[in-house]
């Protein structure tokens, strides 16, 4: 599946549309970021997460979207249940990623 690209116009949307969302929080001036979107994309890609939405947020210009998963460092990523708040990892470890991941099966 693709990663949606989303802002404060469309976020609680894709949350509410979605099961299970993981959300990478991001911005353009963020070198690990940057540095960890093709990992993101091949974990969407992943067909042991296609029951999974992958969402790209710029924090910066997204403040309500960020204010959801209390973002404070970059990257970011905050997973969502049924469009609720889960848990959240500030982190550029892909093992950290796939253990939040995981979390949406519990």
């Amino acid at each position: 599946m693709a990663v949606i690209l989303a802002s404060d116009s469309d976020f609680q949307e894709v949350l509410n549309s979605n099961q299970k969302v993981v959300v990478k929080y991001y911005a353009d001036w963020c070198g690990s970021c940057r540095l960890f979107s093709p990992k993101f994309k091949r974990m969407s890609d992943d067909e042991n997460f296609a029951n999974v939405a992958f969402v790209d947020v710029n924090a910066e210009t997204s403040p309500e979207a960020r204010k959801l998963a209390n973002v404070t460092n970059l990257p970011t990523f905050a997973i969502f249940k049924n469009g609720q708040f889960v848990d959240s990892v500030a982190a550029s470890k892909e093992e950290a990623v796939l253990e939040l991941i995981h979390r949406l099966d519990a």
